[in-house]
C-alpha cells in the first residue's frame, strides 16, 4: 500500500516547521552554561534543551497528527491508530551541543507502514535545514536562501572519496576496529564530522561516506529519505536498505559496493 501524496505532503510540512521551532529552542541554550547535563542510564548526556525541544516536537506533532505514533530519544513512546508513525531525535550530537560546537541537529522522520517517507534535519547553530519526502527530492536551505535541490557527489572511487564517522571508538567498542582501519586506508580523507552532520555532507555531495556503528532508530529515521533522495543510499552494513539493524552507512550510491567489500566481509 503506498501512502496518499497529499498526506505525505502535510505531515513534511508540519515536520520543518516543528523541527525548525525545536532548534531555535536549543539555542536559548547553546554557547551557555545555564544548564545541567544528566547522564542516562546508557551513560550517554541529556541537558535541559534536549527534553524542552522534544516537548515541543511532541507536541505540535500531536495537534496536527493526533492519530499518528511517536517515538522519541528523552520520552516514552505515544501509541497511534493511523498508518504514520514519527520518530524524532531533538539533537542529535548532544556532546558536540555540550562542548559549544554547531554540528548538532534536529532531526524529525515520518514512516508510513515501516517505510520512511519524511525526513528533516534542520542545523540551528549553522543556519540551515535539509528535507525530503519519498519522490520529491532532496532540498538543502542556507540561511534566508530559497531551497536548492541536494544531490550526492559523483566521485566513483573510494580513494578518491571523504569518510566521515561520529565515534571512532564505537567501532572497536562493536568489534569492528578493522574496518574502520581498512576505511580509513582505502579512502582519501578521514574526518570525524560525524553524527547528522556527516550525513548533510553526503547527502550535498560533500562526503561520499558517512557511517556508524552503532545508531538508534531516531538517529537514522530521518536520514534514509534524505539521502535516497538526493541519489545516494542509506543501508546496514550487510547492505540492506533499513534505518532498524542499530547501524548505518550512508554514501553516495557509485561507492556503496566498494564500501561494503570492507563492511560485510568483518
Amino acid at each position: 500500500m503506498e501512502p496518499n501524496p497529499e498526506d505525505v505532503q502535510s505531515r513534511l510540512a508540519v515536520a520543518i516547521e516543528a523541527g525548525r521551532a525545536a532548534g531555535d529552542v536549543t539555542l536559548g541554550y547553546f554557547g551557555r552554561d545555564n544548564f545541567e547535563v544528566e547522564l542516562k542510564a546508557d551513560a550517554s548526556p541529556v541537558t535541559v534543551a534536549d527534553r524542552e525541544s522534544e516537548q515541543l516536537l511532541r507536541s505540535r506533532i500531536q495537534k496536527a497528527f493526533p492519530n499518528d505514533a511517536i517515538v522519541g530519544e528523552e520520552f516514552d513512546n505515544v501509541a497511534g491508530s493511523s498508518p504514520y508513525r514519527w520518530i524524532v531525535d531533538p539533537i542529535d550530537g548532544t556532546k558536540s551541543f555540550i562542548h559549544g560546537v554547531p554540528l548538532y541537529g534536529t532531526m524529525v522522520g515520518v514512516e508510513f507502514q515501516g517505510r520512511c517517507v519524511v525526513g528533516v534535519l534542520v542545523f540551528p547553530g549553522l543556519g540551515e535545514y535539509l528535507y525530503a519526502s519519498v519522490g520529491k527530492g532532496a532540498w538543502y536551505v542556507r540561511g534566508d536562501d530559497a531551497p536548492r535541490r541536494a544531490n550526492v557527489s559523483r566521485t566513483t572511487q573510494l580513494e578518491a572519496s571523504l569518510f566521515c564517522v561520529t565515534s571512532v571508538a564505537s567501532f572497536s567498542t562493536m568489534g569492528r576496529g578493522e574496518a574502520f582501519q581498512q576505511l580509513i586506508e582505502a579512502t582519501q580523507l578521514t574526518r570525524t564530522w560525524g553524527d547528522c552532520y556527516g550525513y548533510l555532507l553526503v547527502a550535498t555531495g560533500r562526503a561520499e561516506v558517512m557511517i556508524d556503528a552503532v545508531m538508534n532508530v531516531w538517529d537514522a529515521a530521518a536520514l534514509q529519505p534524505i539521502i535516497e533522495e538526493a541519489g545516494g543510499t542509506f543501508t546496514d552494513w550487510k547492505g540492506e536498505p533499513t534505518i532498524h539493524n542499530g547501524e548505518g552507512i550512508a554514501t553516495n550510491g557509485h561507492v556503496l559496493e566498494q564500501v561494503l567489500a570492507i563492511t560485510r566481509s568483518l
